[in-house]
């Protein structure tokens, strides 16, 4: 559930309507897999602007836990391959208080993947020592921004997947990941599908090797949610239904 801003931010859902929102999903037998804590903008990266969006993160995972789900998704911004960059530190200084937050409440802090490769991620990840940061892995972001094998992958940021998204899409051209995410902090998802170095596709039609893929997630035990993530395209909800029988035919063969 989106958990930022509006009708379902924190400040936003009081205690009752936390509680009548939490029985209404139990009663039709579903759950929340995360709360997707998307700040806009860019990310974590602007220190004047670190300290409110701290908190508002902070409070989007104590609605979560209320809500049933211990999963904060979000994207914090790029970060650069250089450990020197000054955005490195910047990130690094954020993401220290989230994870310090997340140990304290039993809970991850999922940074979304796409804007760099999973490698860095991995690396960024492991300069915490806490698994209270974690990754929410997206394959279709890493071969559409990054052109990163999303199979690979999964080996470098492994101990930290907690939670997935179900997407598929294809790259047209190398892509500069500092641009396409300015698109998207600076616009919203409508600028970045204008963007012509890649496109979105339906579950099955895009360059992600799903059997492969899905094989990659067994082998390290990964056994929680492949979330269908559909941003675009005409009809978003046949895609989905598309995508649900897609993968109960690979999950078939695993």
């Amino acid at each position: 559930m989106y958990a930022a801003y509006g009708d379902t931010s924190p400040s936003s859902m009081t205690g009752t309507k936390r509680r009548e929102l939490k029985n209404y999903v139990y009663d039709h037998g579903m759950v929340f897999s995360a709360m997707l804590g998307e700040l806009g903008g860019h990310g974590l990266s602007i220190p004047s602007q670190q300290a409110e969006r701290i908190e508002l993160l902070k409070r989007v995972m104590d609605m979560g836990m209320d809500l049933g789900t211990k999963i904060v998704t979000t994207h914090i911004g790029v970060v650069p391959e250089d450990k020197t960059h000054e955005r490195y530190k910047i990130l690094q200084e954020a993401c220290h208080q989230l994870s310090d937050y997340g140990h304290k409440m039993g809970g991850y802090f999922a940074i979304e993947t796409g804007p760099e490769r999973t490698k860095v991620l991995g690396d960024f990840l492991r300069s915490f020592g806490s698994k209270a940061m974690c990754v929410n892995y997206d394959p279709a972001n890493l071969i559409m921004v990054t052109g990163d094998d999303p199979v690979l992958g999964v080996d470098h940021v492994s101990e930290f997947i907690v939670h997935t998204h179900a997407k598929d899409g294809i790259r047209l051209h190398e892509n500069d990941p500092e641009y396409v995410y300015a698109c998207f902090a600076e616009g919203d998802i409508d600028a970045i599908n204008a963007l012509d170095g890649f496109q979105e596709l339906p579950l099955g039609q895009g360059h992600v090797n799903y059997v492969a893929y899905l094989k990659a997630l067994k082998r390290i035990g990964f056994n929680g949610f492949l979330t269908i993530e559909r941003e675009c395209g005409d009809r978003p909800a046949e895609d989905i239904k598309i995508a649900v029988n897609f993968l109960k035919e690979i999950m078939k063969t695993l």
